[in-house]
């Protein structure tokens, strides 16, 4: 298995495939790096040599922000965003989509499992209010 910024691609995938799995690295990209070291993207990560390996990790240190250094970017401008209290901040900070989608029947991935407010069956109530008289009764005799 090969070990390309601290991501290990497994041998039977082909390169232009295994790059993507590193963080920052699409398609586009991989094909470019792959163009310019002069690597077919066919090839399986088991059948590299160590020198292009090597070719690849020199060219993704050179140029490109991947892994470690895009997510602290990333994350860094997002507690900026917070910190000025812009419209985006404040969004992310709340745990709500950032960029206008809807929020009335949508957004499930951001806000979670539902919450239902104010809509009990009356079974539900008739459980709640006995259990509200027990807890009464009980309490009533431990004042005197």
């Amino acid at each position: 298995m090969a070990r390309i910024l601290g991501v290990i691609l497994p041998d039977d995938k082909r390169i232009g495939y295994a790059l993507t799995l590193i963080y920052g690295l699409g398609w586009v990209n991989s094909g470019k790096i792959l163009k310019q070291v002069g690597i077919d993207p066919g090839i399986k990560v088991g059948k590299l040599t160590e020198e292009e390996i090597k070719k690849i990790i020199a060219l993704l240190e050179k140029g490109t922000k991947v892994e470690g250094d895009l997510r602290e970017e990333v994350n860094s401008n997002i507690k900026r965003l917070k910190e000025i209290g812009s419209y985006r901040g404040i969004r992310h900070s709340r745990g709500l989509p950032v960029r206008g989608q809807r929020t009335k029947s949508n957004s499930r991935t951001k806000k979670g499992k539902r919450k239902t407010v104010g809509a009990l069956k009356k079974e539900v109530w008739a459980k709640l209010d006995q259990q509200k008289t027990q807890t009464a009764t009980t309490a009533s005799p431990a004042k005197k």
